[in-house]
């Protein structure tokens, strides 16, 4: 198994290229379902969970051509011309909660599908019932038995409306697919506005469907018959972008991220320009650097765009740890989402968890140390605070980092991280 050694205290000076978004490749990967033509996607990046989902597809009977000039991101196109297969079994789809994305085409394109329960990262219960409710609202007929959701829909979804009682990424991505292809008009009302939900919408139009209400929190969607082909880029990752930010941060460096499409990270640029970093757009992306006052603690409080991501806050209490005076940061999103905590405080950071807050209070240094990933985000986090610590740090358990970021130590090392990938003795 892989672990990653970072030897601390190197300043990051550079340019980093943003890859495309894991949270919005998955959802359009699936929307390849939807239509008998070929959708073609591209800054598609290289990651585990982008391979899973491919593997998944072509199980399905999807035709998958990749085209990968190793520089910028890949591409790929998914032809669903010939799926023979609505089963998605447990061996796949626990490696990936993303996965459950396939249920609401398969259903609304071929009137039935059998789902495996989702896995994914252990950070909390994540559960499927908006996704089952929603479907049901369109006249699915779901069944949970023996691990699998089996959905049928002999004579097609038809247009309702649906309420999400609190805001929910997957289950508005699910349900807007499915109503692309249901009878009527739906309309989807706190829906979740992530820039990811937003990407996956403009390409579904771009296949022919017909939504209004496009980033904000009520999408209406006229059903048609059938979807086109298209070819869509993936948009850019804003938590890889913010992970690097706060990597240069940390470091008292400065990183020009190319390829940040203005507007995705606004209340986290905010937060951390309150932190001390000095953020400002350029002609391809963005340049971020630490301040000459130093980092100072703000209090962050994770919420759905556009507020502050939960996939950011492993992140901004590493960054957190060594800064001057004390943090609050408050989890609203996921109730499981501080595993990351043990390992931050065998590198010497003081944190104490109160319920769904934690207290950081900045440290003179962080102390490299042997510690464990717990999950994607925790992964980021644990490297931000290596590239800080006085010492060698040893990550261990990185599959983790390998679902979310690509080339991580390849992009970090350029820019002047002594970090390496070695095998486990």
């Amino acid at each position: 198994m892989d672990q990653i050694v970072i030897q601390g205290g190197n300043r990051l000076s550079g340019e980093i290229r943003i890859s495309g978004a894991k949270n919005a490749a998955l959802p359009l990967m699936a929307a390849s379902l939807l239509s008998a033509e070929p959708l073609t996607l591209t800054n598609l990046p290289r990651l585990a969970d982008i391979s899973t989902m491919s593997k998944l597809l072509e199980q399905h009977g999807v035709s998958v051509l990749e085209v990968d000039d190793g520089k910028s991101g890949m591409t790929m196109t998914f032809d669903a011309g010939g799926v023979d297969n609505t089963v998605a079994p447990y061996d796949l789809v626990r490696r990936m909660r993303a996965s459950v994305l396939v249920l609401g085409p398969l259903v609304a394109r071929f009137g039935e599908a059998k789902v495996s329960l989702p896995g994914g990262c252990a950070i909390g219960t994540r559960p499927v019932d908006l996704h089952i409710r929603g479907l049901e609202q369109l006249g699915a007929e779901i069944e949970l038995e023996g691990g699998y959701m089996t959905a049928r829909a002999p004579n097609g979804l038809i247009g309702s409306k649906f309420v999400f009682p609190f805001v929910s990424v997957g289950a508005t991505e699910n349900l807007m697919m499915a109503a692309c292809l249901a009878r009527g008009e739906t309309v989807l009302t706190n829906a979740a506005r992530e820039p990811e939900v937003t990407d996956l919408a403009h390409c579904l139009v771009a296949m022919g469907a017909k939504i209004d209400g496009i980033g904000s929190d009520t999408l209406t969607i006229q059903g048609v018959t059938s979807l086109h082909a298209a070819q869509h880029p993936v948009v850019c990752d804003r938590i890889e972008a913010g992970t690097y930010a706060m990597a240069a941060a940390i470091t008292g460096g400065e990183l020009e991220l190319t390829g940040v499409s203005p507007g995705l990270l606004d209340a986290a640029f905010k937060m951390l320009g309150e932190a001390g970093l000095e953020i400002e757009d350029t002609p391809t992306g963005t340049r971020v650097s630490l301040g000459s006052g130093g980092l100072k603690g703000i209090d962050v409080m994770t919420e759905p765009f556009p507020g502050f991501p939960t996939d950011l806050q492993a992140q901004v209490m590493a960054l957190m740890s060594v800064a001057d005076g004390a943090a609050m940061i408050t989890e609203t999103i996921f109730e499981n989402r501080f595993m990351h905590v043990p390992e931050l405080s065998r590198m010497g950071a003081n944190v104490n968890v109160h319920g769904a807050s934690a207290m950081v209070r900045g440290v003179d240094h962080l102390t490299g140390a042997e510690v464990m990933a717990t999950d994607l985000r925790a992964s980021s986090s644990l490297i931000i605070a290596a590239l800080a610590a006085r010492g060698e740090t040893v990550i261990r358990r990185v599959y983790h980092l390998d679902r979310g970021y690509e080339r991580i130590e390849e992009k970090l090392g350029a820019c002047g991280a002594v970090i390496e990938r070695v095998q486990e003795t």
